[in-house]
């Protein structure tokens, strides 16, 4: 059962593409940078514990929570089934495309069969638009090739999955409300949402108090290393081709301020975008030294990083005031 003419969304991100995808079956065809904003995307996270080979950097928020914003934003219904059944899970994919319908998928994208770069990473998203007896056919994003296919079994495997940010055989599926939403009214909502999350961390090593935090623990994160070029090169990758966008979301981000600016036609949205436009050309300059720390081995590189990184803590936290007060 394949949905025949289903028109892909192209995307960087996982998540967006996904929901993207989703969307524009339904007749919503908004950017890419547009979704990752109404869906309140931007934050930071620095993430260790002793169960990682080394510490994640984040951009955004938790796994989740971005379509679930797109959908509250745009007055959307949204339907989400988890379970540890592998019969109930592909029952709830198929009754769906059954009908026409695609629908969200949440995996590990280590099993997936089109992944050349293989990684456990159970936060990873695809859209899934048809089935037949072997293969699963599904949309990711552009860096994979956008419509792909995976064997059943390694389907099965990807979203049963185990591990940080897994949902297990976590399914959506996304349908219109009466009520259309007035996109204006939500990108002031979302930039505003966005910005009192980000300035309100409940822990410290989340938000612009995160990426203080992050200033110094990326020196004992070096000095502890086992494998720093492992360690820093990969973050650095993470950071800029990982579906982020670049500079760790930041410039998807940046491109939503300007499309949001222009209109609304809003000045103060638009100081916005050229302050996050320096702000994602100073996280670009962060994943760089990360990748010059990891070749030479040499501290100073982390030195340098950490000093943009205290930095860039400052900037973000009084842009975020500044959109805050702009969308009120």
């Amino acid at each position: 059962m394949i949905i025949q003419e289903f028109k892909h969304f192209k995307g960087q991100h996982c998540e967006t593409t996904a929901t993207g995808s989703l969307l524009t079956q339904i007749g919503i065809e908004l950017s890419e940078p547009m979704l990752f904003g109404i869906g309140e995307g931007l934050g930071f996270i620095f993430w260790n514990m002793k169960i990682m080979d080394f510490p994640f950097i984040g951009g955004r928020v938790k796994p989740d929570v971005l379509t679930e914003n797109i959908c509250r934003n745009l007055n959307l219904k949204l339907e989400v089934t988890e379970t540890s059944s592998v019969k109930k899970a592909w029952e709830n994919v198929t009754k769906h495309i059954k009908n026409g319908k695609a629908v969200g998928l949440k995996l590990d994208c280590f099993h997936l069969e089109y992944f050349t770069n293989k990684f456990h990473f159970a936060g990873h998203y695809a859209a899934m638009y048809g089935y037949d007896n072997e293969f699963a056919y599904l949309v990711d994003t552009d860096q994979q090739d956008g419509k792909v296919k995976t064997s059943l079994k390694s389907l099965e495997l990807a979203r049963n999955e185990k591990g940080p940010m897994s949902s297990r055989n976590r399914t959506y599926a996304i349908s219109r409300k009466e009520i259309a939403y007035d996109l204006n009214k939500v990108i002031k909502k979302a930039i505003y949402n966005n910005a009192v999350e980000f300035l309100n961390p409940p822990i410290k090593n989340i938000s612009y108090k995160g990426i203080l935090k992050a200033s110094s623990e990326i020196k004992k994160w070096f000095k502890n290393s086992k494998d720093i070029k492992g360690d820093f090169q990969t973050t650095a990758m993470l950071m800029e081709k990982a579906g982020t966008g670049g500079s760790i979301f930041r410039n998807l981000y940046r491109d939503f301020l300007k499309e949001s600016a222009d209109l609304l036609n809003s000045k103060e949205i638009k100081e916005g975008y050229v302050e996050y436009s320096e702000i994602a050309g100073l996280w670009k300059k962060v994943s760089e030294l990360f990748y010059q720390a990891g070749e030479t081995k040499d501290i100073k590189y982390i030195n340098q990083a950490s000093d943009i990184l205290i930095d860039l803590s400052e900037r973000e936290r009084n842009t975020m005031e500044k959109l805050m007060k702009a969308s009120t």
